[in-house]
């Protein structure tokens, strides 16, 4: 079964970050990364860009710059994996949530084709 693992963080700690702490950051994703592979369970997922870049479309076809609520966290990139159950799901999350970011481990409904 498929997990989104929702990385959640507040941007401004990351604006703030150095070259040092950025690196770490990236290194750590990386073991991360290698888990999910010799796992088999990585099936994608990505950085996103800051919060602030975001476009929320709301019913009407309204559009408005930034994202959909205010929060002191923003979603900050996902991992898309394969896991046999929710446990499974919730161990890789708190892998995931070790490197200090809110991690949301959420189904991924599949549809038939």
């Amino acid at each position: 079964m498929k997990y989104a693992l929702l990385i959640y963080q507040t941007e401004k700690d990351w604006a703030e970050a150095d070259e040092e702490q950025r690196r770490r950051a990236y290194e750590a994703h990386g073991r991360f990364a290698a888990l999910l592979k010799e796992r088999d369970a990585d099936r994608g997922g990505e950085e996103l860009a800051l919060s602030g870049t975001a476009t929320t479309i709301r019913a009407g076809g309204l559009l408005t710059d930034g994202p959909y609520a205010e929060t002191a966290e923003q979603l900050g990139g996902f991992y898309l994996v394969d896991a046999r159950d929710l446990d499974e799901a919730l161990e890789l999350g708190r892998a995931l949530s070790a490197m200090g970011d809110i991690v949301e481990v959420r189904p991924v409904v599949e549809h038939p084709a």
